[in-house]
C-alpha cells in the first residue's frame, strides 16, 4: 500500500516538472539578460567558428551514437556528480561517438554553460546544447560556448517558437534537434529549418519507456530529416531493433554516464555494436 501511494505520488511530481523547469528556465534567462548582453557572446572568439554538422556526421557513421554528459536528472539525484567534463568528453572522442549532448541546466541536471565550454576546449566532437530553450537568447548563448546543434522541445514550444527559434539557428550555422513524444507535437513540428526529428521514448506523463514510440512515429517523419531515437537506448538490441525503421541516430545517456569511465564504457558498447 505504502509503495502504491508513492508511486502515486511520483506520477504527480513528473506530470508537472516540465512546467516547473520552463518556469525556472524563464526566470533565470531574463536574469542572464539582464547581466550579459547579447553583443557580448556575439563578440566571443567561439562565436565566429565553423560549426560540426552532428547531422551529417550520424549520416556518415555505422554506430549512430550521440553521448551524453549528465550529472543528475529529475528522476535520478545522482547519476555521476563527480565527472570531469573534459575527461569524459576525451573518452567519447576516442570511443569513436559521433557527438556529445551536454546539459547545461543547474536546476534539475546539475550542469552548467561551463560544462559546454569545457567540452568544446576538450575535443572536435560535434556539441549539443541540452537544454530547455524558451528564448532566442540562449541559442545565441549556445554559439558563443562552442554548440555546434541545439535542442528545441516539442512539448513547450508553440509552432512559431519552433520556427523562430530554428531559423535563427540555422542562421548561425548550428545544426537543429527537434524532440517530439507523440503524433500531435510531431505533426506541428515538421518543417525545413530542422536537421534532426528526434523521438523520446519516455511518456512524460507516466515517464514509462518504451521503444515502441520511436517505431510507430518512425513512419511519420519525412525521409529528409534524420531520425534520433531517445530514452531507453541502453542495449545493442536495442539499437539493432530501431534501424530497420531508418533511425541513425540514438542518444544514450545514463548508459555511459552511471559508470565509473564513461569514455571506456563507450568504446566498449560501439565495438561490441560493430562486431
Amino acid at each position: 500500500m505504502i509503495r502504491r501511494i508513492d508511486e502515486v505520488i511520483k506520477k504527480i511530481y513528473f506530470m508537472n516538472i516540465l512546467d516547473k523547469i520552463v518556469a525556472d528556465k524563464r526566470k533565470e534567462v531574463e536574469l542572464k539578460k539582464s547581466i550579459i548582453p547579447v553583443s557580448q557572446y556575439e563578440a566571443s572568439v567561439l562565436f565566429e567558428r565553423n560549426t560540426n554538422s552532428m547531422a551529417q556526421a550520424l549520416k556518415n557513421s555505422d554506430s549512430g551514437i550521440i553521448a551524453e554528459f549528465k550529472r543528475r536528472s529529475p528522476s535520478k539525484e545522482s547519476i555521476n556528480q563527480n565527472a570531469n567534463v573534459g575527461q569524459v568528453a576525451k573518452g567519447y572522442e576516442n570511443a569513436g561517438v559521433c557527438g556529445m549532448s551536454v546539459l547545461t541546466d543547474i536546476k534539475y541536471f546539475g550542469g552548467s554553460i561551463e560544462d559546454l565550454v569545457l567540452a568544446r576546449s576538450s575535443v572536435n566532437l560535434p556539441l549539443l546544447r541540452k537544454e530547455f530553450i524558451i528564448s532566442e537568447y540562449q541559442i545565441i548563448e549556445a554559439k558563443a560556448y562552442g554548440a555546434d546543434v541545439i535542442l528545441l522541445i516539442a512539448a513547450i514550444l508553440t509552432k512559431q517558437e519552433i520556427k523562430t527559434y530554428s531559423e535563427l539557428a540555422k542562421s548561425l550555422g548550428l545544426d537543429v534537434l527537434l524532440e517530439v513524444h507523440n503524433e500531435e507535437e510531431l505533426h506541428k513540428s515538421i518543417m525545413p529549418s530542422l536537421d534532426m526529428l528526434g523521438v523520446n521514448n519516455r511518456n512524460l506523463k507516466t515517464f514509462e519507456v518504451s521503444l515502441e514510440t520511436s517505431k510507430t512515429l518512425s513512419k511519420l517523419i519525412p525521409d529528409d530529416f534524420v531520425k534520433v531515437s531517445e530514452s531507453g537506448i541502453s542495449s545493442i538490441d536495442a539499437i539493432k531493433e530501431l534501424k530497420p525503421f531508418g533511425y541513425e541516430g540514438f542518444l544514450i545517456g545514463e548508459n555511459f554516464m552511471k559508470t565509473d569511465n564513461p569514455g571506456k564504457s563507450a568504446i566498449e558498447f560501439i565495438k561490441n555494436l560493430q562486431n
